[in-house]
Protein backbone atom coordinates (compact mmCIF):
# COMPACT_ATOMS: atom_id res chain seq x y z
CA UNK A 1 0.00 0.00 0.00
CA UNK A 2 1.41 3.51 -0.87
CA UNK A 3 1.53 6.26 1.12
CA UNK A 4 -1.51 8.11 1.46
CA UNK A 5 -1.11 11.14 -1.19
CA UNK A 6 -1.68 14.50 0.56
CA UNK A 7 -2.63 18.37 -0.94
CA UNK A 8 -0.99 21.66 -0.34
CA UNK A 9 -3.53 24.42 1.18
CA UNK A 10 -2.76 27.78 0.57
CA UNK A 11 -1.16 28.22 4.16
CA UNK A 12 0.99 25.62 3.23
CA UNK A 13 -0.64 22.94 5.73
CA UNK A 14 -1.20 19.66 3.78
CA UNK A 15 -3.92 17.09 4.04
CA UNK A 16 -4.96 14.07 2.76
CA UNK A 17 -6.02 14.24 -1.00
CA UNK A 18 -8.60 11.11 -0.07
CA UNK A 19 -10.85 11.73 3.25
CA UNK A 20 -13.84 10.78 4.86
CA UNK A 21 -17.52 11.98 4.27
CA UNK A 22 -20.53 11.50 6.91
CA UNK A 23 -23.39 12.82 5.03
CA UNK A 24 -26.33 10.50 6.56
CA UNK A 25 -24.39 9.73 9.53
CA UNK A 26 -26.09 9.85 12.61
CA UNK A 27 -29.44 9.94 12.24
CA UNK A 28 -29.97 6.63 13.37
CA UNK A 29 -29.08 5.23 16.97
CA UNK A 30 -28.46 1.79 15.99
CA UNK A 31 -25.86 2.69 13.72
CA UNK A 32 -23.76 4.64 15.66
CA UNK A 33 -21.68 1.83 16.82
CA UNK A 34 -21.00 0.78 13.14
CA UNK A 35 -20.34 4.31 11.73
CA UNK A 36 -17.71 5.25 14.41
CA UNK A 37 -15.97 1.85 14.04
CA UNK A 38 -15.83 2.97 9.97
CA UNK A 39 -14.33 6.62 10.62
CA UNK A 40 -11.88 4.89 12.79
CA UNK A 41 -10.79 2.09 10.87
CA UNK A 42 -10.38 5.03 7.78
CA UNK A 43 -7.85 6.97 10.50
CA UNK A 44 -5.81 3.54 10.62
CA UNK A 45 -5.65 3.49 6.83
CA UNK A 46 -4.62 6.88 6.81
CA UNK A 47 -7.80 8.52 5.23
CA UNK A 48 -7.11 11.82 8.49
CA UNK A 49 -9.63 13.76 6.96
CA UNK A 50 -13.40 13.90 7.99
CA UNK A 51 -15.53 15.90 6.56
CA UNK A 52 -18.98 16.80 8.49
CA UNK A 53 -21.59 19.30 9.16
CA UNK A 54 -24.32 20.74 11.13
CA UNK A 55 -26.70 19.64 8.89
CA UNK A 56 -25.78 16.15 8.93
CA UNK A 57 -28.22 14.12 11.05
CA UNK A 58 -28.98 18.29 12.99
CA UNK A 59 -25.95 17.32 14.97
CA UNK A 60 -25.80 13.37 15.36
CA UNK A 61 -22.78 13.40 12.37
CA UNK A 62 -21.40 15.94 14.72
CA UNK A 63 -21.05 13.52 17.39
CA UNK A 64 -20.48 10.34 15.67
CA UNK A 65 -17.11 12.04 14.64
CA UNK A 66 -16.76 13.42 18.11
CA UNK A 67 -16.35 10.05 19.25
CA UNK A 68 -14.36 8.49 16.35
CA UNK A 69 -11.53 10.69 16.90
CA UNK A 70 -11.32 10.77 21.04
CA UNK A 71 -7.57 9.42 21.91
CA UNK A 72 -6.17 10.33 18.50
CA UNK A 73 -7.61 14.06 17.51
CA UNK A 74 -4.24 15.43 16.33
CA UNK A 75 -4.33 12.68 14.24
CA UNK A 76 -7.34 14.08 12.59
CA UNK A 77 -8.06 17.31 10.10
CA UNK A 78 -11.84 17.97 11.03
CA UNK A 79 -14.09 19.58 8.58
CA UNK A 80 -17.14 21.67 9.22
CA UNK A 81 -19.88 23.37 8.09
CA UNK A 82 -22.03 25.92 9.15
CA UNK A 83 -25.69 26.11 7.94
CA UNK A 84 -26.19 29.64 6.28
CA UNK A 85 -29.25 30.87 8.46
CA UNK A 86 -26.64 30.88 11.10
CA UNK A 87 -23.72 32.93 8.82
CA UNK A 88 -24.04 35.87 10.85
CA UNK A 89 -21.09 37.31 12.70
CA UNK A 90 -22.67 36.93 15.94
CA UNK A 91 -24.68 33.47 14.76
CA UNK A 92 -21.07 31.39 13.19
CA UNK A 93 -20.08 31.89 17.00
CA UNK A 94 -22.67 30.29 18.70
CA UNK A 95 -23.15 27.40 15.97
CA UNK A 96 -18.99 26.84 16.03
CA UNK A 97 -19.64 26.46 19.83
CA UNK A 98 -22.33 24.02 19.34
CA UNK A 99 -20.41 22.16 16.87
CA UNK A 100 -17.18 21.91 18.82
CA UNK A 101 -19.56 20.94 22.20
CA UNK A 102 -20.65 17.84 19.96
CA UNK A 103 -17.25 17.00 18.34
CA UNK A 104 -16.02 17.04 22.08
CA UNK A 105 -12.11 19.07 20.86
CA UNK A 106 -11.28 22.84 21.29
CA UNK A 107 -11.26 23.61 17.89
CA UNK A 108 -12.32 22.82 14.71
CA UNK A 109 -9.77 22.74 11.67
CA UNK A 110 -11.66 23.86 8.41
CA UNK A 111 -15.00 25.81 9.24
CA UNK A 112 -17.12 25.90 5.77
CA UNK A 113 -20.00 27.86 4.44
CA UNK A 114 -22.60 25.39 3.87
CA UNK A 115 -23.90 27.61 0.84
CA UNK A 116 -24.90 30.70 0.34
CA UNK A 117 -27.32 32.16 2.05
CA UNK A 118 -29.08 35.81 2.97
CA UNK A 119 -26.19 36.77 5.66
CA UNK A 120 -23.42 39.50 3.79
CA UNK A 121 -20.01 37.45 2.96
CA UNK A 122 -18.41 40.27 4.95
CA UNK A 123 -20.34 39.31 8.03
CA UNK A 124 -19.75 35.64 7.61
CA UNK A 125 -16.00 36.21 6.77
CA UNK A 126 -15.75 38.39 9.87
CA UNK A 127 -16.86 36.27 11.86
CA UNK A 128 -15.01 33.26 10.66
CA UNK A 129 -12.20 35.64 11.54
CA UNK A 130 -12.88 36.44 14.59
CA UNK A 131 -13.25 32.88 15.33
CA UNK A 132 -9.74 32.10 13.76
CA UNK A 133 -8.14 34.66 16.03
CA UNK A 134 -9.89 33.03 19.21
CA UNK A 135 -8.41 29.50 18.20
CA UNK A 136 -12.06 27.91 17.69
CA UNK A 137 -11.26 27.20 13.90
CA UNK A 138 -7.73 27.23 12.33
CA UNK A 139 -8.93 27.83 8.68
CA UNK A 140 -12.20 28.62 6.93
CA UNK A 141 -13.46 27.86 3.40
CA UNK A 142 -17.08 27.98 1.35
CA UNK A 143 -19.22 25.03 -0.06
CA UNK A 144 -21.08 25.41 -3.12
CA UNK A 145 -19.77 28.71 -4.28
CA UNK A 146 -19.50 29.13 -7.96
CA UNK A 147 -16.85 31.20 -9.90
CA UNK A 148 -18.79 34.38 -9.49
CA UNK A 149 -19.78 34.11 -5.34
CA UNK A 150 -15.71 33.33 -5.27
CA UNK A 151 -14.75 36.86 -7.17
CA UNK A 152 -17.32 38.80 -4.71
CA UNK A 153 -15.74 36.57 -2.09
CA UNK A 154 -12.06 37.58 -2.69
CA UNK A 155 -13.46 41.05 -3.31
CA UNK A 156 -15.09 41.37 0.69
CA UNK A 157 -12.51 42.42 3.46
CA UNK A 158 -10.15 39.02 4.20
CA UNK A 159 -12.35 37.18 1.57
CA UNK A 160 -8.94 35.98 0.45
CA UNK A 161 -8.09 33.93 3.57
CA UNK A 162 -10.49 31.34 1.66
CA UNK A 163 -8.64 27.82 1.59
CA UNK A 164 -10.82 25.82 -0.42
CA UNK A 165 -14.42 25.46 -1.86
CA UNK A 166 -16.04 22.21 -1.22
CA UNK A 167 -18.04 21.39 -4.33
CA UNK A 168 -19.85 18.67 -6.34
CA UNK A 169 -17.49 16.95 -8.73
CA UNK A 170 -17.72 13.74 -10.07
CA UNK A 171 -17.61 12.01 -13.59
CA UNK A 172 -21.49 13.07 -13.98
CA UNK A 173 -20.79 16.41 -13.16
CA UNK A 174 -18.12 18.10 -14.21
CA UNK A 175 -19.14 21.55 -14.95
CA UNK A 176 -16.59 22.81 -12.55
CA UNK A 177 -13.71 22.48 -15.07
CA UNK A 178 -14.54 24.97 -17.48
CA UNK A 179 -14.01 27.99 -15.33
CA UNK A 180 -14.19 27.25 -11.35
CA UNK A 181 -11.10 24.94 -10.66
CA UNK A 182 -9.16 26.89 -13.26
CA UNK A 183 -9.69 30.19 -11.60
CA UNK A 184 -8.91 28.09 -8.01
CA UNK A 185 -5.66 27.08 -9.49
CA UNK A 186 -4.74 30.55 -10.08
CA UNK A 187 -5.30 31.46 -6.80
CA UNK A 188 -3.66 27.34 -5.26
CA UNK A 189 -7.64 26.73 -3.85
CA UNK A 190 -8.13 22.84 -3.90
CA UNK A 191 -11.58 22.38 -4.22
CA UNK A 192 -12.67 19.31 -2.26
CA UNK A 193 -15.17 17.05 -4.14
CA UNK A 194 -18.07 15.70 -2.72
CA UNK A 195 -20.38 12.76 -3.58
CA UNK A 196 -17.82 11.63 -5.63
CA UNK A 197 -19.51 8.07 -6.21
CA UNK A 198 -22.56 9.44 -7.53
CA UNK A 199 -22.15 8.78 -10.88
CA UNK A 200 -24.93 7.31 -12.50
CA UNK A 201 -25.41 5.21 -15.08
CA UNK A 202 -21.52 5.75 -15.79
CA UNK A 203 -21.22 3.14 -12.92
CA UNK A 204 -22.70 0.70 -14.94
CA UNK A 205 -21.19 1.50 -18.22
CA UNK A 206 -19.67 -0.82 -20.28
CA UNK A 207 -16.54 1.17 -20.84
CA UNK A 208 -16.25 1.64 -17.13
CA UNK A 209 -16.69 -1.57 -16.02
CA UNK A 210 -14.09 -2.65 -18.49
CA UNK A 211 -11.38 0.14 -17.46
CA UNK A 212 -12.43 -1.61 -13.78
CA UNK A 213 -11.43 -5.13 -14.76
CA UNK A 214 -8.08 -3.49 -16.40
CA UNK A 215 -7.29 -2.77 -13.16
CA UNK A 216 -8.84 -5.18 -11.05
CA UNK A 217 -10.74 -2.63 -9.68
CA UNK A 218 -14.23 -1.62 -8.88
CA UNK A 219 -15.77 1.10 -11.09
CA UNK A 220 -16.31 3.20 -7.71
CA UNK A 221 -12.89 3.11 -7.67
CA UNK A 222 -12.44 4.35 -11.17
CA UNK A 223 -14.71 7.16 -10.15
CA UNK A 224 -12.31 7.94 -7.03
CA UNK A 225 -9.32 7.63 -9.38
CA UNK A 226 -10.47 9.82 -11.58
CA UNK A 227 -11.12 12.79 -9.60
CA UNK A 228 -7.53 11.90 -7.81
CA UNK A 229 -5.64 12.45 -10.89
CA UNK A 230 -5.75 16.43 -10.19
CA UNK A 231 -3.12 17.66 -7.38
CA UNK A 232 -5.63 20.07 -6.61
CA UNK A 233 -8.20 18.01 -5.35
CA UNK A 234 -9.40 16.35 -2.01
CA UNK A 235 -12.32 13.57 -2.11
CA UNK A 236 -14.29 12.69 0.67
CA UNK A 237 -16.47 9.61 -0.25
CA UNK A 238 -18.65 8.22 2.72
CA UNK A 239 -17.79 4.59 3.74
CA UNK A 240 -20.95 2.64 5.31
CA UNK A 241 -19.07 -0.46 6.20
CA UNK A 242 -14.96 -1.61 6.97
CA UNK A 243 -15.03 -3.02 3.03
CA UNK A 244 -16.14 0.18 1.28
CA UNK A 245 -13.67 1.77 3.11
CA UNK A 246 -10.82 -0.34 2.55
CA UNK A 247 -12.11 -0.07 -1.46
CA UNK A 248 -11.60 3.71 -1.05
CA UNK A 249 -8.04 3.44 0.04
CA UNK A 250 -7.35 1.36 -2.56
CA UNK A 251 -7.88 4.14 -4.92
CA UNK A 252 -5.22 6.26 -4.09
CA UNK A 253 -3.11 2.54 -5.69
CA UNK A 254 -4.49 2.87 -9.01
CA UNK A 255 -3.01 4.97 -11.89
CA UNK A 256 -5.44 5.17 -14.61
CA UNK A 257 -3.51 5.61 -18.12
CA UNK A 258 -3.94 8.10 -20.79
CA UNK A 259 -6.13 5.48 -22.71
CA UNK A 260 -8.06 5.50 -19.75
CA UNK A 261 -8.91 8.93 -19.11
CA UNK A 262 -9.30 8.99 -22.85
CA UNK A 263 -12.60 6.90 -22.40
CA UNK A 264 -13.53 8.32 -19.89
CA UNK A 265 -13.77 11.86 -22.01
CA UNK A 266 -15.45 9.80 -24.31
CA UNK A 267 -17.79 8.49 -21.96
CA UNK A 268 -18.15 12.16 -20.29
CA UNK A 269 -16.90 14.95 -22.66
CA UNK A 270 -15.08 18.28 -20.43
CA UNK A 271 -17.52 21.21 -20.58
CA UNK A 272 -17.18 23.16 -23.60
CA UNK A 273 -19.15 26.08 -21.64
CA UNK A 274 -20.10 27.62 -18.64
CA UNK A 275 -22.68 25.72 -17.03
CA UNK A 276 -24.49 26.49 -13.69
CA UNK A 277 -22.93 24.90 -10.51
CA UNK A 278 -24.58 21.84 -9.54
CA UNK A 279 -25.27 20.90 -5.99
CA UNK A 280 -27.70 18.51 -3.79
Amino acid sequence: MAKARTVSLPSGEKVAALGQGTWRMGERGAERKREVAVLRLGLDLGLSLIDTAEMYGEGGAEEVVGEAVQGRRDQVFIVSKVYPQNASRRGVALACERSLKRLKTDRIDLYLLHWRGNEPLAETVAGFEALREAGKIRQWGVSNFDTDDMEELFAVAKGDACVTNQVLYNLKHRGPEFDLLPWQAERKIPAMAYSPLEIGAFASHAETKRIAERHRATTKQVALAWILRRPDAIVIPKASDPEHVRQNRAALDLALTPEDLAALDNLSPPPKRKTPLSMI
